[in-house]
């Protein structure tokens, strides 16, 4: 017997095919239909096909009608954030083949797309499409629409690394030194206005992500034992005040408790104090949700408007580095090393799930204290010889 059900506005059919040889069932689904009736009518055909063996599998279903499919599907198992960066790397997919018979997808076709893609965008984002196009593929076998994947021998193409890309590699670098940090919190506080000291100082003190840090509410924060709770990220690709969400964190093992400075535990101190002034002033007005990094409306402070105001800083600064609100967290890493923390230190701290993540910025800063401890020596041994 069929099941019908509703998906969305539409309706759909699963209906079960006998299990396989591994025990496993298999179904055969399809969506779309205007009427519950016309989605039963349309089972009863699967079911007296099947019946009767004289059923054929949609073998000749688009790339574009299976995407939407299992795009349908993915959105259910996933968090939104997650369903954003699918959708970009689908549009570069069916931009080459949404009117494609999957079946005639060749996996010849399918690397040199990607090859081709490779030379407009980073490896992190090809990555992200091959991921992408793997999980619509792996769909599609599951169904029993492809005998096999052509995204299987996928070889990831190597990024070509030119002369000037190595020349400007200093320039480009994403991270405050320690004078550097000084410089910019001593013009922070003097010119920056409502939070941004407090703000840019928690960043470069915790090593937090901008989505976990206008997640902080003052539940996680423990003045007395100088702690912070990270359980949650901040998500709203709009950048509209009221239309945020909190979600789980990047990953598991991004939900951490980390030791806070004093100094640091000082401002906070000072923050709550004159927010809960304002809002005995605005208590009419104000929307309290009890987030630490709030607005005069009690709604947290979005993405992108952070990013403004550290760029009109970084002006003050008249430093040749581009310094994102990510960068705070790379120079938090830089800060742990010339401390002397280890590794495994570094990637608890910062929530990495991945070791490679943390060795690959262990490396990076590592790389930058041993040129200035060549330096040093330079200066030290000068005139010796």
């Amino acid at each position: 017997m069929a099941f019908i059900h509703k998906r969305g506005k539409k309706w759909a059919y699963i209906v079960n095919i006998a299990k396989d040889s591994e025990g496993k069932r298999k179904q055969i689904t399809k969506s779309g239909f205007k009427t519950k009736k016309e989605a039963q009518l349309a089972a009863n055909k699967v079911e007296n096909a099947l019946a009767t063996g004289t059923h054929i599998f949609e073998s000749n279903i688009t790339f574009g009608e299976l995407t939407e499919e299992w795009f349908e599907h993915y959105t259910t198992q996933v968090k939104i954030s997650s369903v954003r960066a699918r959708r970009y790397a689908i549009k570069h997919l069916e931009y080459v083949w949404k009117n494609v018979p999957i079946k005639k997808i060749t996996k010849h076709m399918y690397q040199t797309e990607l090859d081709k893609l490779n030379k407009k965008f980073s490896r992190n984002y090809i990555e992200s499409i091959h991921t992408t196009a793997n999980m619509i593929f792996k769909f599609a076998l599951r169904k029993d629409l492809l005998s096999s994947s052509p995204a299987n021998s996928f070889v990831m193409p190597k990024k070509q690394v030119t002369v000037k890309d190595i020349e400007q590699e200093n320039i480009q670098e994403k991270f405050l030194e320690l004078e550097e940090l000084r410089k910019f919190l001593t013009i922070t506080k003097t010119h920056g206005l409502s939070m941004d000291y407090l703000m840019f100082t928690t960043l470069a003190y915790t090593g937090l992500r901008l989505g976990e840090l206008l997640a902080l509410k003052w539940s996680d924060l423990n003045l007395a034992d100088c702690t912070l709770r990270i359980s949650k990220t901040y998500y709203n690709p709009n950048n509209k005040m009221n239309e945020f969400q909190l979600l789980t964190p990047k990953t598991d093992k991004s939900i951490r408790t980390i030791k806070i400075d004093k100094d640091l535990i000082s401002l906070f101190r000072k923050h709550l104090k004159e927010q809960n002034e304002f809002k005995m002033n605005q208590r009419l007005l104000y929307k309290d949700q009890n987030f630490i990094f709030a607005e005069n409306t009690g709604y947290p402070r979005v993405m992108k408007m952070v990013a403004l105001r550290l760029q009109r800083l970084m002006k003050l600064m008249e430093l040749n580095k581009h310094i994102t609100p990510h960068g705070f967290r790379h120079t938090h890493t830089s800060l742990l090393i010339e401390a002397g923390a280890g590794v495994k230190e570094i990637q608890e701290r910062l929530g990495h799930s991945d070791i490679n993540t943390t060795m690959n910025i262990y490396a990076h800063m590592t790389k930058n204290i041993e040129e200035k401890t060549s330096q040093k020596f330079s200066e030290l041994t000068k005139g010796l010889l």
